[in-house]
């Protein structure tokens, strides 16, 4: 459920590294301390409106890691608003809250980490790949403008190369990576 939930993240995070490393964090502070406030607070919640509780509790942890990114860089906290608003829908998409129910504090924090970090992962990937083929170059967090660019190649690049830094050129990407899964996958059944 996780990954049909963070599928627009994927699509939306991965155009630069820099953005991707931001959104791989805001997943693993959300999924974490919302796990941990809902793990405090599992006695004193009510039963009825759960879910609104839940979403209220992802927003408010999600706008504090904005907060902070404000703080420290008000230029990349401008340009991964968006993405990083998406964040508590996914959390709440994926269902972890309703998974978490019955598990320890530890296992919690480790179903937790482990499923954001895969999200999170799977779009530095995609960043990894897209960003040097659409942008010719390859970017991190900082920075005065708020990226700072490991490499760049200042040449005209032409329109293909720049299919694969749109989200359209994602969903390709996507689409190309699900068929290879599954050409795998046949093959070793």
């Amino acid at each position: 459920m996780v990954w049909l939930s963070g599928g627009a993240l994927l699509v939306m995070a991965s155009d630069r590294l820099a953005h991707a490393i931001i959104a791989t964090g805001a997943l693993v502070w959300v999924y974490c301390l919302s796990a941990l406030v809902v793990h405090a607070g599992k006695k004193i919640f009510p039963m009825q409106g759960k879910m609104a509780l839940f979403a209220f509790i992802a927003s408010f942890v999600a706008s504090m890691y904005i907060l902070l990114f404000l703080l420290v860089s008000p230029l990349i906290a401008i340009k991964t608003f968006f993405v990083v608003s998406l964040i508590p829908l996914i959390c709440l998409g994926s269902g972890i809250f309703e998974r978490l129910e019955t598990l320890s504090l530890g296992e919690k924090i480790f179903t937790s980490f482990s499923e954001s970090l895969v999200l999170g992962i799977l779009a530095i990937i995609f960043a990894f790949i897209r960003e040097p083929i659409g942008f010719l170059s390859l970017s991190l967090p900082g920075g005065a403008q708020g990226l700072f660019l490991l490499f760049s190649f200042e040449t005209e690049s032409f329109l293909p190369i720049h299919l694969a830094a749109s989200s359209s050129g994602a969903l390709l990407l996507l689409g190309y990576f699900l068929g290879l899964y599954r050409f795998f996958k046949e093959e070793k059944q």
